[in-house]
């Protein structure tokens, strides 16, 4: 039920970023499973992409593991606080990305609660990419894992959505990317409570 590596190879980070809603998430954690639905990504093409780490070719400590061939995790620190979970895509060499804004929980809900310090479900629990990392025990011992292992994976589980249940939208807090920032690279799925931007 794991995606195959052909999944995460091919070179269309926008249509792989599409693809992803629907697909399930999980992570083993100190042998807890926690995990669910993908409804919220981005996109983010490579050296292209104004918005990506890896634009114009930049390679830092940081950005190597975008670099891998796709199918690993790529998971970074954003402002000093939030972890962020991406899934590199592509062919080793070509830095594309996608980045899980938002899931719907549905394993190990009691485990991510406590992870979470919350006392009931609610949709912020694991909406937006910070909220996402922190409820499945992401963090930066699990940046470039591979993701047909056992610590973290993906399963198509047969949900899937149309795209009149999908939108297309610029991605969040990227103006300084200039006109890339207006590239509809952000997808999720519409009236869903666990989005994390639903009116953008």
């Amino acid at each position: 039920m794991k995606l195959p590596l052909k999944f995460y190879t091919h070179n269309n980070v926008v249509g792989i970023a599409r693809n992803l809603l629907g697909k399930y998430l999980f992570t083993k954690i100190d042998g807890v499973i926690t995990g669910g639905y993908i409804v919220e990504t981005e996109a983010y093409n490579g050296i292209i992409d104004k918005a990506s780490h890896a634009y114009g070719g930049r390679q830092t400590p940081r950005t190597q593991t975008m670099y891998l061939q796709g199918g690993v995790s790529y998971v970074y620190l954003c402002y000093g606080i939030h972890q962020m979970f991406n899934i590199v895509t592509s062919n080793h060499g070509e830095p594309h990305a996608v980045l899980v804004r938002a899931i719907v929980p549905t394993d190990g809900v009691e485990e991510m609660l406590l992870r979470r310090n919350m006392a009931m479900p609610k949709p912020n629990l694991t909406s937006g990419p910070g909220s996402v990392a922190r409820a499945l025990g992401i963090s930066g011992r699990t940046n470039a894992v591979d993701l047909n292992g056992d610590v973290v994976w993906l399963e198509d589980r047969g949900l899937s959505f149309t795209d009149d249940e999908v939108k297309a939208v610029p991605r969040v807090g990227v103006d300084y990317a200039g006109d890339d920032a207006l590239l509809p690279y952000r997808f999720f799925v519409m009236g869903n409570p666990y989005v994390s931007k639903p009116n953008k």
